[in-house]
């Protein structure tokens, strides 16, 4: 109930502007997951996450066979012996401590590499609710993933559709361009190579013709 009150004042503050302009809507984080570039980029970072996973849980196996080793035979160590085998186990668990804040921690790798993978994305997605707002003169676009609860919408008034749509439209397009151009690139590569072989050919006949003479 909160919320639909939330909802309710934040289009009644609208409710001058809207009679005028058309409101559309649309779900930029459904828009991201269904983006094969951001899949991919995804999941090379979820590989990256688990790779400092198993690297941190393999730390931390040695860190309590060092930590049992050393309980169980502390009694017989004395001296520099006990103090340098308490340092190796304290500085591991130092060790292990940082990694984890430095890798997962608020301000930590993970956060950074998800904000710089997002990033780009988000940008795409501006641009093409951009290109759809003014194709279709929307005024207000609401997203609904931000944070805002829209308790019924006429799908008339969702254009999620439609920006994905225009950005898989775009991929597409980008990709069929690298694919011409790679083939372009082939092309011009083996035309390179034949004429490369073609001069070195008739540079061999010219020799022997010299050397017959």
């Amino acid at each position: 109930m909160k919320k639909f009150q939330l909802l309710f004042i934040f289009l009644l503050s609208f409710a001058t502007t809207a009679s005028a302009q058309k409101i559309g809507v649309v779900d930029t984080d459904y828009i991201l997951g269904k983006l094969p570039q951001y899949k991919e980029a995804e999941a090379r970072l979820n590989e990256q996450i688990t790779n400092w996973q198993n690297e941190i849980q393999t730390l931390q196996t040695d860190f309590e066979k060092k930590r049992t080793t050393l309980e169980n035979e502390k009694v017989l160590l004395i001296g520099d012996q006990l103090k340098l085998r308490q340092k190796e186990v304290d500085d591991l668990d130092k060790r292990i401590k940082a990694m984890i804040n430095n890798r997962f921690g608020s301000m930590g790798e993970i956060n950074n590499a998800r904000s710089n993978l997002t990033k780009p994305f988000q940008d795409l997605i501006w641009g093409a609710i951009k290109t759809v707002s003014e194709k279709n003169t929307l005024g207000i676009v609401l997203d609904k993933s931000n944070n805002i609860s829209v308790i019924f919408l006429d799908k008339r008034y969702d254009y999620t559709d439609k920006v994905l749509d225009l950005l898989l439209k775009n991929s597409a397009t980008k990709k069929v361009d690298k694919a011409e151009n790679n083939k372009r690139n082939v092309l011009n590569d083996r035309a390179e190579k034949m004429r490369s072989l073609k001069g070195q050919e008739n540079q061999s006949l010219e020799s022997k013709a010299r050397q017959t003479k």
